[in-house]
């Protein structure tokens, strides 16, 4: 359970407790409140996140006027733990890369495991582009393609600062994930070869297609020990919490375990390079 349902389910439990010691069973308080009672279930369980009038109806209603100021701070955390992506890009997707920027300049160590494309930090200018203008395209946010290009490619210039250091993880799959066409992807690939072996605090690793299934996960960053950045369809989701950080490491060092570096990532990127130029 991610630390957001779990915040959200003590929250529906604080709220089953007031309405038990107002003496009110879900179907009295659904109706006092004008709604259905599938929804003081949802609510109770932690399936649905109330809204700020939904708390104050129902402190009404159960005569707990009192505790409303703190199930009020108790929502607003569970809301800002749970960023929307069109929340995120409503000022366009150069905003979202400029705070990427941010976080991590101030990270010693960050860790990205990329299982669809390739890491941001080591991507091409026009592969890039081609991933950008795909989300911008899908989300409907606004187009601002040309300024979050120019944000992605900032981010870059964080692989040359010193106390920096980057563990960096792809699947094999992301190899063979087209983006835009095969001339941006051969010219990505090549650029992997070129560059992400060479760099001093950069070490670039490959999970290969036959590895061992660990667990379910998606694209995530870890920033030191301190903080984790996981990207879903919908948001983007900010872990802090000890508990749900050890598990995102635990998937880190066994998906780390599972990678080849070196000589043999770069023989991965060649038959990927082999592939495209034999079609």
């Amino acid at each position: 359970m991610t630390e957001v349902l779990r915040a959200r389910v003590a929250l529906g439990a604080r709220l089953r407790e007031l309405r038990k010691d107002a003496r009110l069973d879900a179907v009295q308080l659904s109706s006092e409140a004008g709604w259905h009672k599938s929804k003081t279930s949802r609510i109770e369980l932690g399936r649905q996140t109330p809204s700020e009038s939904d708390l104050e109806t129902w402190c009404e209603i159960c005569d707990a006027r009192l505790a409303l100021p703190d199930l009020l701070a108790t929502l607003r955390n569970v809301q800002a733990q749970w960023s929307e992506w069109k929340r995120i890009a409503a000022a366009g997707h150069s905003r979202r890369q400029r705070r990427q920027v941010e976080i991590e300049s101030r990270a010693a160590l960050q860790r990205t495991y990329a299982p669809v494309v390739l890491p941001g930090l080591l991507q091409t200018e026009s592969y890039a582009r081609a991933v950008l203008a795909q989300c911008i395209r899908f989300l409907g946010t606004p187009d601002d393609l040309d300024e979050a290009v120019s944000a992605r490619m900032e981010r870059k210039q964080v692989l040359l600062k010193p106390r920096h250091r980057f563990n960096l993880l792809a699947d094999e799959s992301a190899l063979y994930t087209t983006v835009a066409n095969s001339a941006v992807m051969v010219d990505q690939l090549q650029y992997l070869l070129d560059s992400a072996f060479d760099m001093p605090r950069v070490l670039f690793g490959i999970v290969p297609k036959e590895a061992e299934f660990t667990y379910i996960t998606t694209s995530f960053d870890l920033f030191d020990n301190r903080l984790a950045l996981i990207e879903t369809v919908s948001a983007e989701l900010t872990v802090v919490t000890a508990t749900e950080l050890a598990l995102y490491e635990r998937v880190w060092k066994a998906l780390q375990a599972q990678a080849v570096y070196g000589r043999s990532a770069r023989e991965l990127i060649n038959a990927a390079i082999r592939s495209r130029r034999a079609v």
